[in-house]
């Protein structure tokens, strides 16, 4: 199989792909075509069916598996696919695995640390808060395992929530053994909460896009409304009996502030020595991470233009 990462201008295709989107539209002439974003486990690529009427087409739709034959070709700077002939694929013809980007660490194993620094807070209202995420919650438990971290920027993949989550809790884990003055019980638990509503934010694969709840609300504040409930209970649920306030407030206020400033979201500044480690492990491990991917995908020593998400013009290797 020839994945989207490898595909270069002129190769000439005939592989099974994913449709991610299509939508159908009309050239100026009023010629019907469609626009296709086809995917696999390495990226996508836009596509172009210029004959979606053609004998040589099946009729196809979103999430289905599709061979297709066709060229690459370049169009204002990016790569896109023109479709020559299209089959619709029966399952047993393709491997899912190949079509869904998925974290490169094992998801279980990561799991089982996640849960190692649940039972290393040891102030009793915030593990029990912790555990009745992270361990008894088995709806929670099993999206929180196969959700991403965003839809395109950051740990878009398969197990990527878990991923970023364990990092960021990894890093604050290290700030505490550097600053004595960071309480480390509340730090680790607002690490492994900060995103914990990304669960509601984004679909699951393959869809991974924004739901009516993210768009309306966002994962911070549904964040913060998931650990209210933790702690005051539900009517299926009694609440965390004698949880102090001012450290629910803070546990708030750290999920609240973990993006840092306004223009990035955040509805509060962090006014807690916590909540501006939580921002800075959260940034490093998405910025880091950003660079990977970006490194990951570039086949090309040299600069490689100004990225928004990094705000600078970046190089992929050294010049010597």
């Amino acid at each position: 199989m020839r994945y989207i990462k490898e595909l270069k201008e002129g190769d000439r295709i005939s592989d099974i792909y994913m449709i991610k989107q299509k939508n159908s539209a009309t050239t100026k002439n009023g010629k019907p075509y469609d626009n296709v974003i086809l995917q696999d486990k390495t990226g996508t690529i836009d596509a172009k069916n210029w004959e979606p009427n053609s004998p040589a087409t099946d009729e196809f739709d979103v999430h289905d598996y599709v061979e297709i034959v066709g060229e690459v070709s370049s169009f204002n700077g990016a790569l896109q696919v023109n479709i020559k002939r299209a089959r619709r694929c029966s399952e047993g013809e393709y491997d899912a695995s190949d079509y869904l980007p998925v974290s490169q660490y094992d998801i279980e194993d990561m799991y089982k640390e996640l849960t190692g620094f649940v039972d290393s807070v040891l102030e009793p209202h915030l593990n029990r808060l912790l555990c009745i995420l992270f361990k008894e919650d088995e709806e929670f438990i099993k999206r929180f395992k196969m959700s991403s971290a965003a839809k395109s920027v950051h740990h878009s993949f398969v197990g990527g929530l878990l991923q970023h989550t364990l990092a960021v809790t990894k890093l604050c884990d290290f700030y505490c053994l550097r600053y004595e003055k960071l309480n480390r019980d509340l730090l680790i638990t607002a690490a492994l909460c900060h995103d914990i509503a990304k669960t509601k934010e984004l679909s699951l694969y393959p869809d991974n896009d924004y739901t009516d709840s993210g768009n309306f609300l966002g994962h911070i504040v549904m964040g913060v409304e998931m650990v209210d409930r933790a702690i005051h209970g539900t009517k299926d649920r009694p609440g965390i009996d004698g949880f102090p306030d001012v450290l629910e407030n803070e546990l708030k206020h750290c999920i609240l502030s973990h993006h840092g400033e306004f223009e990035f979201g955040s509805p509060k500044k962090p006014a807690i020595m916590e909540a501006v480690a939580l921002n800075f492990a959260d940034n490093t491990d998405a910025k880091l991470q950003i660079f990977t991917e970006l490194l990951d995908s570039e086949n090309s020593p040299g600069w490689l233009g100004f990225k928004k998400m990094l705000d600078s013009n970046v190089i992929a290797t050294r010049m010597s």
